[in-house]
This record gives structure tokens, sequence and C-alpha cells, in this order.
């Protein structure tokens, strides 16, 4: 039986993602968290953080549009528009173990495509954590200069320990964020081309 699969729901769903996205970076622009972050983190691994997250944006984004294109060919059986009726065509189709395994191949190559976006995801991540290594460090620098316990030098060690602090905290906030937004991005990508797999085996098999 064919899997029913529709073809601008993949492109409808990245789009409705990027738009709430972009308003979102609109709204912490407009309430000023954005500039606190950017103000606050001396080290600057929050804007590297953000900028490398909206290249992968992006990057996923047109994953999203060529991958739907492939789901709106396979579904109207044009060859001339998908990529991978292209590769079946020469195929016997009435070899389901060779189709089957020609099929898995074309999935893992397409998936390939998804690989370099878990990468950065990690790469966000592991950004995060070093702003936070770098941001104690920068907390407990100022220790080092306490030779007495005079209250005003306490209190302009404490404004840079806090410093310190806030960089630890707002370069882990934003690789957070950022990681798990661009985890769920190409977790769509994969369910979606699962499925197109999945469609087309069963129109494969349908038709042989």
């Amino acid at each position: 039986m064919e899997v029913n699969f529709k073809s601008k729901h993949l492109l409808l769903k990245s789009s409705a993602i990027l738009g709430a996205l972009i308003f979102f970076t609109y709204l912490i622009y407009d309430l000023g968290v954005l500039n606190l972050i950017i103000d606050s983190d001396k080290s600057k691994i929050s804007l590297i953080i953000l900028a490398v997250y909206c290249l992968a944006t992006f990057h996923w984004y047109f994953l999203s549009f060529s991958l739907d294109k492939e789901i709106e060919g396979v579904n109207s059986g044009d060859v001339g528009s998908s990529a991978l009726l292209k590769k079946l065509n020469h195929l016997d189709q009435k070899d389901h173990q060779k189709t089957k395994h020609y099929l898995s191949l074309l999935e893992d190559e397409l998936a390939n495509r998804h690989a370099l976006g878990y990468m950065i995801v990690d790469i966000l991540l592991k950004l995060g954590l070093t702003g936070t290594v770098i941001g104690f460090i920068l907390m407990l620098l100022p220790i080092g200069d306490i030779k007495d316990f005079d209250p005003q030098i306490i209190q302009q060690l404490l404004s840079k320990m806090s410093g310190g602090m806030a960089v630890a905290l707002y370069t882990t906030l934003t690789g957070l964020v950022t990681s798990i937004l661009l985890k769920l991005q190409y977790f769509l990508l994969d369910s979606s081309l699962t499925r197109l797999m999945n469609h087309l085996s069963s129109k494969i098999l349908d038709e042989a």
C-alpha cells in the first residue's frame, strides 16, 4: 500500500519555524535581552554562537527547500524534477532486493547532507561550555588580588567577579538554546526524509 505524503508539508513547516524564529529574535531584541547578552559577554562567544546558528539555519532552510522539491517530484512521478527518480530509473524494479538496497544507499547519501547540521549542534554546545569555563576563570581571577579586607576593594572585586559570572551564564544559555533549536530543526528534516523514502519504496513496490 502506498504511503500518503503531502508534497508541501515540509516547506510549510520549515517556513513557519523560520518565521517564528525571526519573530522571536525581533522580540528579544526589542525587549533589550539580545543587547544585554552581547554587552554582558566580554568574551563575545555568545555573538559567535548566534552567528553560527544563523548560518546553520540558512543551511537548514535550503535543505528543506531541496528536500521538498524531491518530495513533490516523487509524488508527481516527474523524473525530470526528481534526482531520486532519475537514479532509480535505470534499475530493474522487479528485483525488489536490489531496489531496496539501492534505496537504502540513497537514504544514507541524503541523510549525510544533514551531518553538517548535527556537527554544528555539537559545536554550539561546546562553544557554550567553553564560555562557561572562560567565565569562571574571569570570575576567579580577581580573588588572587585580595590582600586585605578593605570594603572598597572587596566591592570592586565583586563587580569583576559578577562580570565573569555573566559570561559563564550567558554563553551557556545561548549555547544550550541554539543547539536545542537547531537539533529540532534537523530532526524535522530526518523525519521527512524517512517518510519520503518509505513513500518511494511503497510506490515502487505498488508499480512493480
